[in-house]
C-alpha cells in the first residue's frame, strides 16, 4: 500500500481523486491510501519521510532532496495570481507588522519573509487566518488555497505574492506554489508506475472534469459552491498541472536561488530537474 498524502483544497483532491474513485489504476497493480491533511502539516511530514508520496510546498524541497524525489505532476503554480497578503480597510502596517501565515515552510512564507523581513510571524492554518485578521490577532495575514476567491469585505489586499514573486525573481516566470514527492527508497520501477498513475489521474481529472466536480461536491469534500469550484480548478488545477513545462521548471529553478541567495538554503539546487525520477529507465530497461 503507497501512503499518499495531500491537501484538502480542491486542487489537490480533484487531481487525486480519479484513483480514489477508481478511474485510473497502477500497471503494477499497486493500491494507494490517501490522508487529506493542511500543506503545512504535509511538509513537515515530508521532513520526517512518513509518507511515500506527498503533495508538498515546493519552497520546501531542497531540505528533503536527500530523502525524496521530485515529481513533474500533480503541480499548482500561480501565473498573474497566488496567494493574497490582506489586511483590515483603512489600517497602515508598520515595518515590523504580525502577520499570520500557514506555514514556515510554504512557499508563500519564502517569498514573503524575502520581501518582509522585519515583519513578526505567527504560524496558522490555513483556515484560520482570515478570521485572526478579523479579530485583529495579527495585522495582516497570507491567504491561500480557495480563501482567495472570497474573503470578508472588511478585507482588502495589501499586496500579491505574485508581484512579490514578480519582483524578487525580475521576472514573469510561473509561481511554484505546490508539487508532489516519493520517497526515494521505493523501488525505481515502482517510483515510475506511481509517477504515471499519477499523472493519468490529473489527465483524466481534466477530461472529466465536470462530472469529478460533481461528485467532489456531492460528496461535501470542496468548501466552495460549483461556481468558486470551477474558477479556482482552472487557475490551479488545469493543462499545466499534468506534467511540468520548461517554463515552470525555470521557475522552481528561481524559486531554489532566491531561497539560497536569502540563506533558506544550505546548497543551490541550480537544476531542479537533477531531482526527477529518472523515467528513462523504462526505455533502457526494455530496449
Amino acid at each position: 500500500m503507497i501512503s499518499v498524502g495531500h491537501s484538502p483544497d480542491a486542487d489537490d483532491l480533484f487531481m487525486f481523486y480519479a484513483i480514489v474513485f477508481g478511474w485510473v489504476e497502477s500497471e503494477l497493480g499497486l493500491k494507494f491510501h490517501n490522508t487529506a491533511l493542511d500543506i503545512e502539516t504535509l511538509n513537515s511530514m515530508a521532513l520526517l519521510q512518513e509518507l511515500d508520496v506527498s503533495a508538498i510546498s515546493f519552497a520546501l524541497y531542497p531540505k528533503i532532496r536527500k530523502e525524496y524525489a521530485l515529481l513533474k505532476t500533480g503541480v499548482s503554480f500561480g501565473n498573474g495570481y497566488g496567494p493574497k497578503l490582506i489586511k483590515l480597510k483603512d489600517t497602515k502596517l508598520k515595518r515590523n507588522f504580525k502577520v499570520a501565515l500557514s506555514g514556515k515552510h510554504t512557499s508563500n512564507a519564502l517569498l514573503f519573509q524575502l520581501a518582509y523581513p522585519e515583519a513578526r510571524i505567527v504560524y496558522k492554518n490555513f483556515l484560520e487566518i482570515e478570521e485572526a485578521v478579523l479579530n485583529k490577532e495579527v495585522d495582516a495575514g497570507v491567504l491561500i488555497h480557495e480563501s482567495i476567491l472570497t474573503y470578508h469585505q472588511d478585507l482588502v489586499v495589501e499586496r500579491e505574492i505574485w508581484d512579490i514573486w514578480v519582483d524578487l525573481s525580475k521576472s514573469e516566470l510561473p509561481l511554484p506554489l505546490g508539487g508532489m514527492a516519493l520517497r526515494r527508497s521505493i523501488p525505481l520501477n515502482k517510483a515510475i508506475d506511481i509517477e504515471n498513475t499519477l499523472i493519468k489521474a490529473v489527465k483524466v481529472a481534466l477530461k472529466g472534469k465536470q462530472n469529478l466536480s460533481n461528485m467532489l461536491l456531492e460528496r461535501n469534500l470542496i468548501r466552495v459552491d460549483s461556481d468558486k469550484l470551477q474558477t479556482y480548478l482552472n487557475l490551479y488545477a488545469n493543462a499545466d498541472s499534468i506534467c511540468l513545462n520548461e517554463k515552470q521548471i525555470e521557475g522552481i529553478d528561481m524559486m531554489f536561488k532566491l531561497g539560497y541567495d536569502g540563506g533558506f538554503y544550505d546548497i543551490l539546487i541550480n537544476k531542479c530537474e537533477d531531482f526527477f525520477i529518472p523515467s528513462e529507465y523504462v526505455d533502457f530497461r526494455y530496449s
